[in-house]
């Protein structure tokens, strides 16, 4: 019997599992999904349930380390930007022999890992779950990726520099309302936004938002806390904990730039991971908010301007070839998946 880990981005899981043998998928003892989406777990073991109906699937909450490659012709060569501070792990079931391994091994190597009830709960501490769409489905930032800009647009930075306005910032925090809301009906402990993204992403300097603030962030009023969200991505517009060079100047940390669509190898138009996989990680989200009868008003404005862009830019480019990313999809498969698996937890 074996373990295998998925390492692709979270919208794959159901084409690499179908293209695996029966022969292998049958010998499957436990599968590890190294940077699933809320839900994944449920899609992955649904799939596998003619093979190995006793799947064991572990869901990290994302992975480790933001690693990518720099040049195309040293594909072998990479450089890690930033490590998490730290993981959740969850499994669908307690406490086994493989389970044990993978958080041994993860504090063997000096990787702070928390242990939760259910791989759902560490599937929902990924703050691209909640930021991500707010970044990169607001007409700014989706005019940058689909139709190009004559400077560089960046992901993290105030308008007009980049996309975060005080809209954006409400947007944020209506998406992680709708999120709350999901997690609340599943009976999965919410999260505390501001507090995850300080704590556990990019920190911030003590004297930029008061610790007291960033406990109770939940309990705060809708103004109060789009102003401390916008407070924090004032905060780490420098590195804050960067030393100045002599004329006064921080790292410029959020000068990260939007990708473009752009042209494949065979000449079809691609879409940035960025926004392509939020565009699943979200109607994934939104689907089961149906399944819960939950309304979800931010998700829908984010795939209807999103959708808008895809037929916008095939309407533009009339005679040249597409990949599968520009398609308008429910991802009915997958949300089928998660429907059949859906239990309280």
């Amino acid at each position: 019997m074996m373990c295998s880990s998925l390492a692709c981005t979270a919208d794959a899981y159901s084409e690499v599992l179908s293209q695996i043998s029966e022969r292998v998928l049958t010998q499957l003892k436990s599968v590890v999904l190294i940077s699933p989406t809320f839900g994944s777990h449920m899609i992955v073991k649904q799939q596998l349930q003619a093979y190995q109906p006793n799947i064991e699937v572990i869901s990290f909450s994302t992975y480790l380390g933001d690693t990518g490659v720099t040049d195309v012709d040293q594909p072998h060569r990479v450089i890690t930007k930033g490590l998490k501070k730290r993981l959740y792990i969850g499994s669908t079931q307690s406490n086994t022999q493989t389970f044990q391994e993978m958080v041994a091994l993860m504090t063997q190597i000096g990787v702070p890992v928390t242990v939760v009830e259910h791989p759902l709960q560490a599937e929902s501490r990924n703050s691209s779950l909640y930021v991500h769409p707010a970044l990169f489905m607001n007409m700014h930032a989706l005019k940058a990726v689909f139709q190009g800009t004559d400077v560089p647009f960046f992901v993290y930075k105030l308008f007009p520099e980049g996309p975060i306005t005080m809209k954006c910032i409400t947007e944020m925090r209506l998406m992680w309302q709708e999120v709350m809301h999901i997690l609340q009906k599943m009976n999965i402990e919410t999260l505390n936004l501001l507090k995850f993204m300080v704590k556990e992403n990019y920190p911030l300097r003590e004297e930029t938002i008061d610790a007291s603030k960033i406990e109770a962030f939940e309990t705060l009023s809708p103004v109060e806390q789009e102003y401390l969200l916008y407070v924090r991505y004032t905060g780490i517009l420098i590195d804050p904990f960067s030393k100045p060079d002599a004329a006064g100047k921080y790292f410029d940390f959020s000068a990260v730039p939007f990708k473009h669509v752009f042209q494949n190898g065979s000449g079809e138009w691609q879409i940035p991971r960025m926004p392509s996989e939020d565009y699943y990680r979200t109607q994934i989200m939104r689907g089961i908010a149906r399944v819960l009868k939950i309304n979800t008003p931010m998700m829908d404005t984010f795939m209807y301007r999103y959708e808008a862009q895809l037929e916008a830019f095939q309407a533009n480019h009339p005679n040249d070839s597409f990949s599968a990313q520009f398609k308008v999809q429910d991802f009915a498969h997958d949300i089928a998946c998660i429907e059949s698996q859906l239990s309280p937890h």
